[in-house]
Parts: C-alpha cells; structure tokens; sequence
C-alpha cells in the first residue's frame, strides 16, 4: 500500500520534552517537599497524559486526589512558562517534514498533552510546516489509546484510517494506531525501548526520521526490522 498521510505524535516523535517536563514537575515536588527525580526517569512517566504523570512522579504513600490534583495545576502553571528552555525538534524532523510537504502529504499531530499546550508547542516549533488537523488531550475524547481521536483526524482529512501512518515513540501510540486501523511505526530517537515498541503492535521501528520516506512507498519490511 502506498500511504497518503502521517499522524505523529508529538512529545518523543517531532520535539524532544523531556527536560523541560521533567525540571517542571521537579519543581513542583521540591516545593512540597517530595523527593524529585533524574531526568532519564522521566522517559517513563510520560506518554498517558499529564494526570498520570503526576501520579507516577509522586510517591506511592502520597499518590492521593488531594495531592495529584494540587501538583497538577502547579505543573501545568510552571511548565507553561517553561515548556520551550530547553525542549528542540529531534534531528532529522524539519527535513523530513520539508520532504513530506513537498510530496503533497498530508500531516496530522495527536498528543495525550493537553489540547492547548499542544497547540502552542506546535505554533512555537513546528509554524513553518501546516498540519491539517492537532489534537492535544480534550475533556469531549478519551485520550490515547482510544483511537477516537486518531479517528475523528482520519474523518476530518477524509482519509480513511488504513491510509495513514502513525509514528510514535510508546506503547500508548502504537496502540492507538493499532485500534484507530493506522499502520504503527516506532521511533528509536524517542522516549521507549524498541522492546516496549515491538511489544505493543509496531509493524515497523525506525532510527532517523527520513526512513518515514521509504515506509510512504509501501516499501515491504520484515515486522520489526529497523530501517
């Protein structure tokens, strides 16, 4: 099948996060007085939304409504001051959406980040290129790996689902992509393991970004080979 269009998630996929999430939520756990933790740990807690980050940053014997939704609209404060310190696109990613753009592809984000803040992190790094559809997390769809998001996307692009590629760098996005009827791909430069990828559904694992290209062109690869 040759593919027509490319959902991506955002955090892990176009724009490296990690530090800026992780000094946030750092922040919010010194001042309460909650042990914070090294950056790397973080690749860990994101993925499923900024609620459950939190809960997986928190200790256990704190890990309550109380203090989860306290953390959580502090978070959501500093790191919407902080979200652009440090965080870049990953190498690779304007090339190889420059090279999309030119082949009439069409392109989509959906991110289990908040619909806003997705918003703004795409008009901050990613204005030179249009994106068709961008969907952060919103109260009216249950975030990933519910594929309706990725769905009302294939809906509003009148694409159908099959013709999509889905790139992602977790679990969450290859099961999403495998519910919403999207073919999987998982990124290596990411936050996850190619184990966590392979795992969850991925019919194909790439390590640069412009391998994207060959997978547009039906290009046959053994499930899971890294190309």
């Amino acid at each position: 099948m040759i593919f027509e269009a490319v959902l991506f998630d955002l955090d892990g996929t176009l724009i490296d996060t990690l530090e800026d999430i992780g000094d946030a939520v750092n922040r919010v756990l010194s001042k309460k007085d909650f042990p914070t933790h090294a950056i790397p740990t973080y690749r860990k807690f994101v993925g499923d939304g900024s609620r459950t980050l939190i809960e997986r940053a928190l200790p256990e014997k704190h890990c309550n409504d109380k203090n989860i939704d306290a953390c959580l609209k502090e978070y959501v404060e500093d790191y919407s001051r902080n979200f652009n310190v440090k965080s870049k696109l990953y190498f690779g990613i304007p090339n190889l959406l420059d090279r999309l753009k030119a082949k009439g592809v069409k392109l989509a984000i959906l991110s289990n980040k908040p619909d806003a803040m997705t918003k703004t992190c795409v008009d901050v790094f990613l204005s030179k290129w249009d994106f068709d559809v961008i969907f952060g997390e919103r109260d009216s769809i249950p975030r990933m790996p519910n594929p309706q998001g990725a769905l009302e996307i294939a809906k509003k692009m009148s694409t159908p689902p099959s013709n999509f590629l889905f790139l992602g760098d977790t679990a969450t996005d290859m099961k999403t992509a495998l519910s919403a009827g999207m073919f999987p791909v998982g990124v290596l430069w990411g936050f996850r393991s190619s184990k966590e990828l392979k795992e969850n559904g991925a019919c194909a694992i790439i390590d640069q970004p412009l391998a994207v290209l060959d997978l547009l062109q039906g290009l046959s690869v053994n499930p899971w080979s890294v190309i």
